[in-house]
């Protein structure tokens, strides 16, 4: 007969279990968890006003011209040189303004023409072809000193140069496009999955602080271990994250098939997308799990709200420098900076993810796997051990003083007696 059964309490597994489905049941049939649901449609429905309105705002907005001041034959020049390069060049040739044409022997302050704002005039351009002068911002003539000159060197020359028609033969892709593909893929990868852990993992923190506040979990550390009561409710927070998610991504595919695609495809990843994603879904309940262990062993040290909010934010902002150190190391792979990251647990599901959408190769997904769970089993022990050296030991404590108080009274009556 074992420990469990001789002394009539659940096991460790078991008692988890109870207080997963007992948490998951009441999140998930509360009436915040449907305001829970609805929490990243907003920030969806800014994003998307906030695109459009851009995308308007661009398109409305006109482009640059350069403003011409020369003598009229060099300005004539240059107009039928443009238009001899337009169909060649396309958009990277500015648009001419004449500002004035120049008599013989007059000159003109650029400056001062540039000032007087006359249009979308952006630069000026004077002087000759031989000599052309370009004035303006700096930034912007070093982008046009290139298509200028190009243009005087065809308005000097008089003929129109017949450029050769290039054929344009598509590949299926290349290394470097490869490459650039799938780091593109991790990039995203990363980001999702750390909006998702930080959006989430709150939610285990301040259901903590609430049964504290009302006594509940000293009433369920003092009927089962402390150790199953850390593991019951990261894994059932971790149960209401995954209906979140799974309820978000069916309500994207809807949209994806009344509108079609919303965001542009991205590249095919090293490892293929059905299993990229069920790495994602895995990365995501480890990620969820280490960083929900360190919130609970916060919540352990917090008696107030205020607390919380003072205790989290080094958390958070320690979560966001692991977020960059992955996404820096994501830049080197098979390097000393990658390998650390995948080591350090904090940053290892995001450097495998990455890790995947880059490298075809499964076992360093399976020895990190293992390497993250079992470093979710040290967090929550150190976790359990804490909350109850804090919280399980006030109430003896307090204890203690009454007796000890009690019998010092006691004593000085014997003693007057």
């Amino acid at each position: 007969m074992n420990d469990s059964m001789r002394t009539g309490r659940l096991s460790v597994l078991a008692a988890a279990w109870v207080v997963a489905r007992r948490d998951f049941t009441a999140i998930l049939f509360s009436r915040s968890f449907f305001f829970f649901l609805l929490g990243p449609l907003f920030p969806v429905i800014v994003g998307g006003l906030a695109g459009s309105v851009g995308a308007r705002v661009q398109a409305s907005a006109e482009q640059p011209q350069l403003g011409v001041v020369m003598r009229g034959a060099d300005i004539d020049a240059l107009g039928a040189a443009r238009a001899r390069l337009a169909p060649v060049a396309g958009d990277a040739l500015p648009g001419l303004v004449v500002l004035r044409r120049l008599g013989p022997g007059e000159s003109v302050d650029t400056a001062r023409e540039l000032a007087a704002k006359k249009g979308n005039v952006a630069a000026v351009l004077s002087g000759n072809l031989a000599m052309p002068v370009l004035t303006g911002p700096e930034g912007l003539i070093h982008d046009w000193r290139g298509p200028v000159s190009m243009l005087a060197a065809q308005a000097r020359s008089g003929e129109a140069l017949a450029y050769p028609e290039v054929a344009l033969r598509v590949a299926a892709t290349s290394t470097a496009s490869e490459r650039r593909g799938r780091l593109t893929t991790a990039q995203s990868a990363q980001m999702m999955l750390f909006l998702l852990t930080m959006m989430l993992a709150g939610m285990v923190l301040s259901n903590l602080v609430e049964e504290k506040g009302n006594k509940i979990i000293e009433v369920l550390a003092a009927a089962i271990p402390m150790d199953s009561v850390f593991f019951g409710k990261l894994f059932a927070m971790l149960g209401v994250s995954l209906v979140g998610i799974a309820t978000w991504t069916g309500a994207a595919g809807l949209l994806y098939l009344a509108h079609g695609p919303l965001f542009p495809a991205l590249p095919e990843p090293a490892v293929g997308w059905p299993l990229l994603v069920a790495l994602g879904v895995v990365y995501f309940a480890m990620a969820y799990l280490l960083l929900g262990s360190v919130f609970l062993s916060i919540g352990s040290m917090a008696s107030t709200v205020r607390e919380v909010q003072t205790l989290s934010m080094p958390v958070t902002m320690l979560q966001l420098m692991v977020f960059f150190f992955a996404s820096f190391a994501m830049t080197q792979p098979g390097g000393l900076m990658e390998q650390a990251a995948m080591l350090f647990p904090f940053s290892s599901p995001f450097a495998m993810l990455a890790r995947g959408a880059q490298d075809p190769a499964l076992m360093p997904h399976v020895l990190a796997i293992g390497w993250q769970a079992l470093w979710v089993l040290i967090l929550v022990r150190i976790g359990a051990r804490l909350f109850r050296s804090r919280v399980m030991k006030s109430g003896p404590a307090r204890l203690r003083k009454r007796r000890w108080g009690r019998r010092r009274v006691t004593g000085e009556q014997t003693a007057s007696n």
